[in-house]
């Protein structure tokens, strides 16, 4: 009996294949769009997990206390005083545009824990020359070998990247132009020693013995890290700093936010590709109600009636799924580059480029679908299992009960909106900075209330509508069929609703957040040349540009690194917080441009203050340890702790890190800095090219360290707009997602809008005013729906840069409203309407008056 059933309710989409379609495509572009995210999740994760399981998440770290940085004779004076300390060397090189990072272990020393360690055979190879060069196979791309051919070559590098162990992409507004560092005594090329692959290595990272980096990165003497096992070092030594691995944070924890946006991205396109299933699913069960009722009067009982709707939902789940899963593989690998870009230039997060996809992904992605799917049926099945059997011919009788689901649609939308006021309410007393999962399930309240009022107010609008139009037949018709046909649309109007809001709240944080980008850039950019070399050559470079007359000012500024303490010193040492220090010169040519965001008494005595004994914040370090002008810092200097005011809180757009500014030479002196880059305001008279070549040959600098001011610019914006590619493509597919439920939502009830259509006809209505009157219903229902996304779209827009940016990010963005948006919104909404109207009123253009009448017939 169970198949008898199943093959007569299947049947129905034989007669019926643009339900079928409908069905099939609204599990398409929801399962795609979903999975193509997760994917890019998935291989993201995969590469943190592979980063943190190996690197500095699982270990302690060293640093000396005077600033300095770490040398060989550290490590050895430290491991005869019998300390379990491990040397390690990092660098990067650069390969067709793409960092590869060098790091260099002693695997003999290393913590137990750590995998990098290895024994026998294999470690012979590793630690005596010609040496070993350890990699994913992921990194096989960038060294132009395929995977067979791999071991034990030993490919020529181009050593032109940083060798100081720092990231070569930095904050624009910091170290601007931070790319390539000084090549003054490196080889121009070496070739890297035999090549081994590990799958666990992260990848575009090179593992190889400290030797074999050190001659690489030509670094004789210096190291990077000293590291040892957690809890091995109750205490610091003398002279040293130590940083436990719990304060450390993961490249994880920095994109956890990024990932996030585009997990709640994809949600909403799910969600807008799941009301195309529902539309379908309800559609197909009223013109299936007489069937069903037969079924059921011919003896068939409701479970085993509701078991074969739950079979066909699974079968049409199956099909769904499947081709959702092959196109969000497909469009997974067309983002992820953009993706792993963004990460790499915001987080200095290497991301693999190939996807990386966990069994549980598919499994995953697969309940996701049959989830989604059975959440849009759930209605049907209940409505199947509760079928009055003697109901017979009442097969209209859903246009009534559609009144009275709009009072619970409008019941519905009250209780929303009062929990999203519980969450407004919540975020309230929430610390500033935190709270993301609560923004987004306000955001959510919010864009689900507004849906479930659309039908009853686009019904309201309609009852006014008919009443204006008594006296005009044709209109008055007109406005009455769309009404009736609102049961069905309403759906496709909800999404609608739901992917306008939220293009343009998207839209217009986005478009904010370029303005107030490119005007910081400004700001932060005084200078209009600027150079980046090695501390060695920038130190003596300062005394020679001083001594130029062409050179009118120098701006030199320094990075360094300092142990945030409580106020009261009572905070213990294992809990202490890196923070990093940046250094400015505080000359008339940057006070008079450096933004700032609150001070407290003015912009001058701020200033004054900064050269004094205060220091700035940015706002991510503001935002995270609730500090504002006038409170004080505690820091672990090298002459000891010292108590620090705050004198002014800047924006740093950007930098995902907190952060404290002060005076170059106080970064220098008082907190064992280096020199990172030095700023060049010239004479106008001064030669450019002259002035560039001059410092090329007596510091042999190479050209790429001297950077200007535009090609800064330039960089900069390139790098923001290849961060927001993914949220713009999610952005306009989940649009293209609600005009394809509105086509389908048309499309499936094209047959009956003939036969309704037939009788105005035979009364004499022109057929070219018949085919024009759809565009003009869908256009108005399309205006009305955008008009009411215009304020949510607003609110949307408060919410993402006020709340959701500020605990994801750390730093607010001012609120803009574009009106070319806010137009761009309403002629979206009616281009949706128009085009998927455009379809079925084409057929009825070519349908010949004969079949109009024939259906009508019928």
């Amino acid at each position: 009996m169970m198949l008898r059933v199943l093959l007569t309710l299947l049947s129905h989409y034989r007669r019926h294949p643009g339900q079928l379609a409908m069905l099939l495509l609204g599990l398409w572009v929801a399962s795609a769009l979903w999975s193509s995210v997760q994917a890019v999740n998935a291989t993201a994760k995969d590469s943190y997990a592979r980063a943190n399981a190996l690197f500095s998440a699982n270990v302690d770290e060293l640093a000396r206390r005077d600033g300095q940085p770490l040398t060989r004779e550290d490590y050895l004076s430290l491991r005869r005083a019998g300390l379990p300390v491990s040397p390690m060397l990092e660098g990067t090189l650069e390969i067709d545009g793409e960092r590869l990072t060098i790091v260099g272990i002693d695997p003999l020393t290393l913590p137990s824990s750590n995998t990098l360690g290895t024994n026998g055979t294999a470690l012979t190879a590793f630690i005596t020359p010609p040496w070993q060069t350890r990699l994913a196979p992921d990194t096989l791309d960038l060294l132009g070998l395929s995977r067979q051919q791999a071991p034990g070559m030993t490919p020529a590098v181009d050593n032109t990247g940083d060798s100081t162990g720092k990231s070569s992409v930095d904050d624009a507004g910091d170290s601007p132009g931070n790319s390539t560092g000084d090549s003054a005594g490196r080889n121009s090329s070496q070739r890297l020693p035999p090549l081994a692959l590990r799958a666990d290595l992260p990848p575009n990272t090179l593992v190889m013995d400290i030797a074999a980096a050190a001659r690489l990165l030509d670094r004789d003497n210096t190291l990077s890290q000293l590291v040892t096992a957690p809890g091995a070092l109750s205490t610091a030594p003398e002279g040293y700093r130590l940083t436990r691995a719990a304060t450390l944070a993961s490249p994880e924890q920095l994109t956890e936010s990024f990932l996030l946006n585009l997990t709640a991205l994809a949600l909403l396109s799910l969600v807008v590709g799941l009301f195309i299933v529902q539309a379908a699913l309800g559609l197909a069960m009223e013109q299936r109600l007489t069937t069903l009722r037969t079924l059921r009067a011919l003896g068939v009982p409701a479970a085993t009636l509701v078991m074969a709707m739950l079979l066909e939902l699974l079968i049409l789940g199956v099909l769904g799924a499947a081709l959702g899963l092959a196109s969000g593989i497909w469009l997974a690998g067309q983002l992820l580059p953009d993706v792993a870009t963004t990460l790499s230039s915001l987080y200095q997060a290497d991301v693999n480029r190939s996807l990386v996809l966990p069994w549980h992904y598919w499994v995953g992605s697969l309940a996701i679908t049959f989830g989604g799917l059975l959440l849009a049926g759930s209605g049907v099945l209940w409505r199947a299992a509760r079928l009055n059997v003697l109901a017979l011919g009442q097969s209209q009788a859903w246009r009534l009960a559609y009144q009275r689901q709009l009072k619970r649609m409008t019941l519905g939308a009250a209780g929303v909106a009062f929990l999203a006021l519980g969450l407004a309410l919540w975020l309230g007393l929430l610390p500033p900075g935190q709270g993301v999962l609560v923004s987004f399930g306000f955001v959510a309240a919010l864009l689900l209330s507004s849906a479930l009022c659309l039908p009853p107010l686009i019904n309201g609008v309609l009852h006014l509508l008919q009443r204006w139009l008594r006296r005009h037949p044709l209109a008055h018709w007109a406005v009455a069929d769309i009404q009736l046909q609102l049961p069905r649309l309403s759906l496709a109007m909800m999404a609608l609703l739901i992917a306008l809001a939220t293009n343009l709240g998207v839209s217009s944080m986005v478009g904010g957040f370029r303005l107030t980008f490119l005007d910081w850039l400004d700001q932060r950019l005084a200078a209009p040349l600027y150079i980046n070399a090695s501390p060695s050559t920038l130190a003596p470079m300062l005394d020679w540009l001083d001594a130029r007359p062409d050179v009118a000012e120098t701006l030199p500024t320094a990075r360094g690194s300092v142990d945030l303490l409580a106020v009261d010193d009572t905070q213990e040492q294992g809990a202490r917080e890196r923070i990093a220090l940046f250094g400015i010169t505080p000359a008339a040519t940057i006070t008079d441009r450096w933004p700032l965001l609150d001070t407290i008494s003015g912009r001058s005595a701020a200033w004054a203050s900064l050269s004094a004994n205060s220091v700035f914040i940015n706002e991510q370090m503001a935002v995270a340890q609730q500090l504002a002008p006038g409170d004080e810092v505690t820091l672990d200097t090298p002459q000891g702790t010292r108590p620090f005011e705050i004198a002014a809180v800047y924006p740093d757009y950007g930098n995902p890190r907190q952060q404290i500014l002060v005076p170059t030479e106080v970064l220098i002196q008082r907190f064992g800095g280096e020199v990172a880059s030095i700023g060049l305001v010239v004479n106008d008279s001064a030669d450019h090219q002259a002035l560039r070549e001059a410092l090329a040959n007596s510091f042999d600098v190479s050209p790429e360290a001297m950077v200007d001011q535009q090609e800064i610019k330039r960089l900069a914006t390139q790098i923001f707009e290849r961060t927001f590619t993914i949220t713009r493509a999610l952005n306009g597919l989940t649009l293209g997602v609600a005009a394809l439920a509105l086509l389908a939502t048309l499309l499936a009830q094209a047959r009956d809008r003939q036969r309704q259509l037939a009788s105005l006809w035979a009364l004499g209505v022109p057929r070219k005013t018949l085919t024009l009157m759809p565009l003009f219903q869908l256009g108005g229902l399309a205006l009305l729906t955008g008009v009411v996304a215009i304020p949510l779209g607003i609110a949307i827009t408060w919410t993402l840069v006020a709340i959701i940016n500020v605990a994801a990010f750390g730093w607010r963005l001012p609120l803009y409203l574009f009106p070319w948006d806010i137009l761009i919104t309403l002629a979206t909404a009616l281009g949706v309407a128009v085009t998927a109207a455009a379809l079925p009123s084409l057929q009825l253009w070519r349908t010949s008056p004969q079949a109009m009448l024939n259906q009508g017939a019928t």
